[in-house]
């Protein structure tokens, strides 16, 4: 049977609508049944604690539980690409961290590609870090720090949170920028890396202020300087370390991303929740607590980021010869 053309038209787009539909009505509906976020730092963590945040958030804002699985590991990568390999359905949701720019420099081979496998829903947090040393060291500014370095090349110790954390590539871009030589020394986490720089074991450490900041106030370390480019609310007498190295600029990131082919009208909607949650000033609080500032933006200015970070910390790997354990 041979349809009029104009029957035949209304039809074909019919046919064109109905997806479109589908897909509008999903997104109003989800979620449906609870969400799962995937962490990839051990329980307790400021990451952690910040995803829990976040999430009890969410909840009363969508209406459907969280389920936190924190998955340790392999520098981020097994997180990742737990997420990676999940149904691209908006069930399955990764606390996105710098460690996913990093590793795709840091790695040789990895089984995902953080920019293309993971789907930028949104920003959440930023945090500062601080360049600290023992008291009983003798530079007390940033400039006698680089002095003191460059007439000891490799016998000053810089410790860190472990190989390609935000700590360590911190330190590595300060060492590239400042032309100096110090010996890496990566421990499991930045609170046993805090503890030897209190012992004297290590002279200079790069550290999140969430967990240093106490050490600070209480003069058991000296912070020379913030890494980012102006200065922290919570430490607002010390210097950032732009003013003795023009562009240095670091902060640890946060965000929330999902498995690629996500649909759109669901990242749309998680980002506009989000948002809405850094809007608010009992979270902006706790976010102050942890050390960090409300991060926010859409899902495309998340994407740019996450190129942004991955071109910076590319050139960092390479040109300090940096290799995972």
């Amino acid at each position: 049977m041979k349809l009029p053309r104009r029957q035949f038209l209304h039809l074909a787009a019919s046919a064109v609508a109905l997806p479109a539909a589908s897909q509008i009505a999903r997104a109003q509906a989800y979620p449906t049944r609870p969400i799962r976020l995937i962490i990839g730092i051990a329980p307790g963590s400021a990451p952690d604690i910040l995803g829990r945040l976040m999430a009890q958030w969410l909840l009363e804002r969508l209406g459907q539980a969280f389920i936190i699985e924190n998955r340790p590991g392999g520098g981020g990568n097994i997180a990742i690409e737990a997420v990676v390999n999940a149904p691209a359905d908006g069930y399955t949701l990764l606390l996105a961290t710098i460690q996913g720019a990093v590793n795709a420099t840091l790695y040789e081979k990895l089984n995902y590609n953080f920019i293309r496998d993971i789907a930028p829903v949104a920003t959440i947090s930023r945090e500062t870090l601080a360049l600290e040393v023992n008291p009983s060291f003798p530079a007390k500014t940033v400039p006698e720090l680089i002095a003191y370095a460059k007439a000891n090349p490799g016998k000053l110790t810089m410790a860190s949170a472990g190989i390609g954390t935000t700590p360590h590539v911190a330190g590595e871009l300060f060492k590239m920028t400042a032309g100096v030589d110090m010996v890496h020394v990566p421990y499991r986490g930045g609170a046993p890396a805090l503890t030897d720089l209190l012992g004297g074991q290590v002279q200079v450490v790069f550290a999140a202020l969430s967990s240093s900041i106490e050490a600070v106030r209480a003069g058991r370390v000296r912070a020379l300087a913030v890494s980012t480019a102006s200065r922290s609310d919570v430490l607002p007498g010390i210097p950032p370390l732009a003013d003795f190295l023009p562009g240095y600029d670091v902060s640890g990131w946060f965000g929330i991303g999902a498995p690629k082919n996500t649909p759109a009208e669901i990242v749309e909607r998680l980002n506009k929740e989000i948002n809405a949650g850094l809007a608010d000033p009992k979270i902006k609080s706790r976010l102050a607590d942890l050390g960090a500032t409300a991060f926010a933006g859409s899902s495309a200015d998340f994407g740019r980021f996450i190129t942004d970070e991955t071109e910076k910390w590319a050139k960092v790997i390479r040109a300090g010869n940096i290799k995972p354990e």
